[in-house]
């Protein structure tokens, strides 16, 4: 579907970024795919998702000659859902794949794993990656940020963005590990836990604001109410609001 593989194993689904002639890198069609599928498993029964990538990368950022609005794929801003989300990270992690394994709740990397943020090296910045300072000590985030160096799984959980480091081609394994245990606990205080840390707790960078502020808009944007408005404005009639 798009780019992007979506099953169930048990009560997790697994979403796999498998377009691996582009190193998965993040076109608008998978984006879509991505934002179509988190939906539907946030209204389902379904009580834990799973994000990975097909081959030997993660994901290689936002594929810039079709470059979607890349907030939409990251976890609590477009993938919006109280469930937990676990990233299994396999090879590099460049860019928005390494945001998409920074905003899940936990991390398995395989030890060949690789977070890359070069952007102050290219000079190209959407400012995404500030919110790594909300989540691990300063000087470590800035060391991330500033010097762009590519950081490896193990110093990835030395630094406290990696939970659990696994040989290579086990990621998918581990992670579905912590799954079955969060299959069994109870959904509403996962969620609850959840909202407080994400809502309440951990500071919002800037990027995560407007990125709220764009989401709510946009309810309103694509809605039927915004269409049915614009016509009955534009042809001088009566508007029945449905609230959708």
């Amino acid at each position: 579907m798009g780019g992007v593989d979506i099953r169930q194993d048990g009560q997790t689904t697994i979403f796999t970024l498998n377009r691996p002639a582009a190193r998965n890198a993040i076109n608008v069609e998978m984006a879509e795919a991505l934002h179509r599928g988190f939906a539907a498993f946030d209204a389902s029964d379904q009580k834990v998702a799973i994000i990975t990538g097909a081959g030997e990368y993660f994901a290689r950022g936002a594929d810039l000659t079709d470059a979607p609005t890349i907030w939409k794929v990251y976890p609590t801003l477009g993938l919006r859902t109280d469930k937990p989300v676990i990233c299994a990270v396999n090879g590099l992690a460049l860019g928005a794949g390494f945001i998409i394994a920074l905003l899940s709740d936990l991390c398995v990397a395989s030890e060949n794993a690789v977070f890359h943020y070069p952007e102050a090296q290219i000079g190209v910045s959407m400012g995404g990656i500030v919110t790594l300072a909300a989540r691990i000590p300063h000087k470590l985030a800035m060391e991330v940020m500033l010097l762009g160096r590519p950081v490896s799984a193990r110093r990835a959980r030395e630094m406290g963005f990696v939970n659990q480091v696994v040989p290579h081609g086990q990621q998918l394994e581990a992670a579905l590990t912590m799954a079955r245990e969060l299959e069994g606990m109870a959904p509403l205080v996962l969620k609850m836990l959840k909202r407080f840390v994400t809502e309440h707790t951990l500071a919002q960078s800037p990027y995560e604001k407007v990125a709220r502020i764009q989401r709510e808009i946009e309810v309103v944007s694509t809605s039927e109410d915004w269409a049915h408005g614009t016509a009955g404005f534009l042809e001088d009639r009566s508007i029945v609001f449905s609230g959708r």
